[in-house]
């Protein structure tokens, strides 16, 4: 099973005609994404890999039933391209944008939970189910063919591909992948995102791979606390993260004490969650939870 996405989902790609539009693109397609549209303003007409291009989103949902969109556009466009692709009715958008202003991610998340859409990101890299399709950037070939019933979130891109990986060598490979995003504000928090697994009969566990910097962990464990059924391994990266020194990107910040390896740890445990102190450990509980 899946959450949001599976191989039937009709896929639009926005920045299509871009350098890395059209890459990505093509790998997307490769992995099996239902991609049937793409949108860059003022190049309607063309086509990218077989996929006709619009000149803008309501042309292309009105043309093809597009219900999901993947943005490869530059960070000053992403709120506009953000409203005129909710409006015109798509409610799941991944976008993988970097460096958009966070006075914009929350307009955008405020327009997203105003009429019931899901919108990951910023910076991330994309939800991929194991084995049907995937949108954004995440390598289709680190996972095996055939997914599993662990759900993955994670805020860490790289760390999503290795825990896939960890999860499939233990016997529990994922079903979906899910990059929430890596930025301080992002378009969906972590406890909403474990809400998609609860609902889903399919999913046996839910791996979290958290880091260090802001809240996120800490609100997902206030989630898990209320009730989440499901048995959470977490991980968080960043144990040795010097309080005030950003790390890699700008979600990756200790400040007076808060958003620490510590804190976020201790709530999640708890919680319930069992806590992994290395990635391998990952793998180690995963045997156990499915024996």
């Amino acid at each position: 099973m899946s959450i949001l996405l599976d191989k039937n989902t009709r896929v639009l790609v926005q920045g299509i005609t871009g350098k890395i539009g059209q890459a990505q693109t093509k790998w997307m397609l490769a992995y099996g994404t239902n991609i049937v549209a793409g949108v860059t303003p003022g190049r309607g007409g063309a086509a990218v890999e077989g996929v006709p291009v619009f000149d803008s989103v309501a042309d292309a949902v009105n043309a093809t039933d597009a219900e999901a969109s993947v943005f490869f556009v530059p960070a000053r466009a992403v709120k506009d391209t953000v409203f005129e692709t909710l409006e015109a009715g798509i409610k799941l958008v991944v976008v993988v944008t970097e460096h958009i202003p966070v006075h914009d991610t929350m307009e955008m998340r405020a327009e997203a939970k105003k009429i019931g859409a899901t919108l990951l990101g910023p910076t991330t890299p994309g939800i991929l189910t194991v084995g049907e399709a995937k949108m954004g950037i995440i390598p289709g070939n680190l996972f095996p063919k055939v997914g599993g019933r662990a759900g993955v979130i994670s805020r860490s891109g790289t760390l999503a591909y290795e825990v896939g990986g960890i999860l499939a060598k233990a016997g529990t490979a994922p079903s979906t992948v899910v990059g929430m995003g890596a930025d301080p504000v992002v378009l969906t928090d972590l406890a909403d995102l474990l809400k998609f697994f609860a609902a889903d009969p399919a999913t046996d566990f839910v791996t979290i791979v958290g880091e260090v910097g802001g809240i996120q962990e800490e609100l997902a464990a206030e989630y898990i606390a209320k009730g989440f059924k499901k048995p959470v391994i977490a991980y968080i990266a960043g144990r040795n993260t010097p309080e005030g020194k950003r790390m890699g990107h700008a979600g990756a910040i200790v400040q007076r004490g808060m958003g620490s390896v510590a804190s976020k740890v201790a709530a999640l445990e708890k919680a319930g969650a069992l806590i992994a102190k290395t990635p391998a450990e990952i793998g180690e509980i995963a045997k156990k939870l499915k024996a």
